[in-house]
């Protein structure tokens, strides 16, 4: 069982919470942290808190805490690990990890050292569409992974702060584009070292410092490619998607929007039908559990398992660096319009990974570029002359 403060009472700490009391239903949260002193009021009151205050050290170093839940602004993060590191105490934080790489490294550092917990809720890796996906790659139904491709739209974040540059550190990029680079990275390998990155951001629409639009290409050393597409100024709700390539097949995975529920409503019954709708009215599509579907119950699970097990969850703080790393190097090239290169002074994958062969044997005198069956009943080969190199075609009967 953990005993969990929560610190931040607010939109994400609120969807945490009723997922933590929920799918293990031995867990609790005992305490929270909020920066107004109605939020906090309001928040224990609604999930049965036995303290609360607005002093994060108090929350933090409570006697009953047993795992500080961060659920706090960006420019937060790394001071909330730094009283948990000095009190020891278990933790698990929101993503981004950072606002930078730096920040980020620093975090991780800290909790290492401490020698506590530490777990990257980063949730969109726990949905149960996304488990059941990556346990097919793993299985290898699609061969080698050529692409990933992961897009996050919607028409914008709930609170003010997500709009400040300085509190956020970025824009939709490292708002949405965290998510599309670690579920790429899962599905290419997490072991597999990102080289390098080209990216295009702008602000499009809203009267913002940072960019509400981006779209980026993430090259990796094995030679497969990640790509994401985010954007705050998406029309008509929240938009998850996710496509998998591989040399033997391919995965189409979305998550929210198109759920298979679909309905009409003239907007009389309800106000609220699924996160970032626009309307409660017309045509929507509502989601049939939106604490499941988004990943935080088997997240939270795979956390607090892997905590009392003395085991890594799927998600770590290192997987939160290597994420604020990518999207670094997509910042900068946003910026020089060029490839970047991914810095990463801590890495702990593999080395020196070579792309391998695109070069299958026919026979032993071709190579096999593709084969097709005919509409007129006969199968074509397109083939390559190993010694000439000519490419030729044959049929089959």
């Amino acid at each position: 069982m953990q005993q969990i403060a929560m610190l931040g009472g607010g939109f994400i700490g609120r969807f945490y919470a009723e997922s933590l009391q929920g799918q293990r239903s031995r867990d609790k949260v005992v305490a929270i942290y909020a920066r107004r002193e109605e939020t906090a009021q309001q928040f224990a009151a609604d999930y049965g808190c036995t303290f609360q205050s607005t002093d994060m050290e108090a929350v933090i170093a409570h006697p009953d805490v047993t795992m500080v839940c961060i659920a706090l602004p960006n420019n937060l993060h790394a001071p909330a690990v730094e009283l948990c590191a000095k009190h020891k105490k278990n933790v698990v934080c929101t993503k981004p990890l950072g606002r930078t790489a730096a920040e980020a490294l620093h975090m991780m550092q800290l909790v290492e050292e401490a020698g506590i917990f530490g777990g990257y809720l980063e949730d969109l890796c726990y949905s149960p569409k996304f488990l059941k996906a990556l346990d097919t790659v793993k299985n290898g139904a699609l061969g080698r992974i050529l692409w990933a491709k992961s897009r996050e739209t919607h028409p914008g974040p709930h609170s003010n702060w997500f709009w400040d540059k300085e509190q956020a550190g970025g824009g939709c990029m490292l708002d949405l584009g965290c998510h599309c680079v670690e579920i790429a990275r899962n599905f290419i390998g997490k072991d597999i070292r990102p080289v390098e990155v080209m990216c295009w951001a702008a602000t499009q629409v809203k009267p913002i410092d940072a960019e509400d639009h981006a779209i980026a290409l993430v090259k990796y050393e094995n030679g497969a490619i990640g790509q994401f597409e985010v954007s705050w100024t998406f029309r008509g709700g929240m938009d998850l998607r996710d496509e998998v390539m591989g040399t033997e097949g391919t995965i189409w995975i979305n998550n929210f929007l198109r759920t298979g529920f679909e309905m009409f409503t003239t907007g009389k019954a309800s106000d609220y039908v699924a996160e970032k709708a626009e309307s409660n009215a017309g045509w929507l599509f509502p989601v049939g559990d939106e604490v499941n579907d988004l990943g935080y119950n088997h997240m939270f699970t795979d956390m607090f398992s892997a905590c009392e097990a003395g085991r890594e969850p799927a998600e770590t703080f290192y997987d939160g660096y290597v994420v604020n790393a990518i999207l670094d190097a997509a910042y900068k090239s946003a910026e020089t319009k060029q490839w970047e290169p991914v810095q990463l002074p801590v890495w702990r994958g593999q080395e020196g990974v070579e792309q391998a062969s695109n070069l299958v044997d026919y026979d032993a005198d071709h190579y096999l570029i593709k084969e097709e069956m005919t509409h007129y009943g006969k199968k074509k080969l397109i083939l390559k002359e190993k010694a000439t190199g000519q490419i030729i075609e044959r049929e089959v009967s």
